[in-house]
């Protein structure tokens, strides 16, 4: 019964961070990949929406790594 309930909870939290990574934006292409300049040189501050955000998944990433450990410890055992 644990273990499903790790596994619907992975999913559930794994599809939320793959749609929290996916609303991110980013203005800068594929020329900031490769060491371009971002906006010409100017350094973006994360305001509003775009800051709560990227909080967001920094919050969900550290849930689902919490959550992975946990489950590896309950199949492990």
């Amino acid at each position: 019964m644990l273990k499903t309930s790790l596994n619907i909870a992975l999913i559930i939290l794994s599809t939320a961070l793959i749609t929290a990574i996916l609303l991110q934006t980013r203005g800068g292409g594929l020329g900031s990949l490769f060491g371009g300049e971002m906006s010409g040189g100017m350094y973006k501050t994360r305001r509003g929406l775009e800051k709560t955000l990227f909080q967001v998944t920094i919050g969900l990433s550290v849930a689902f790594f919490v959550l992975v450990i946990i489950n590896v410890f309950v199949v492990g055992s």
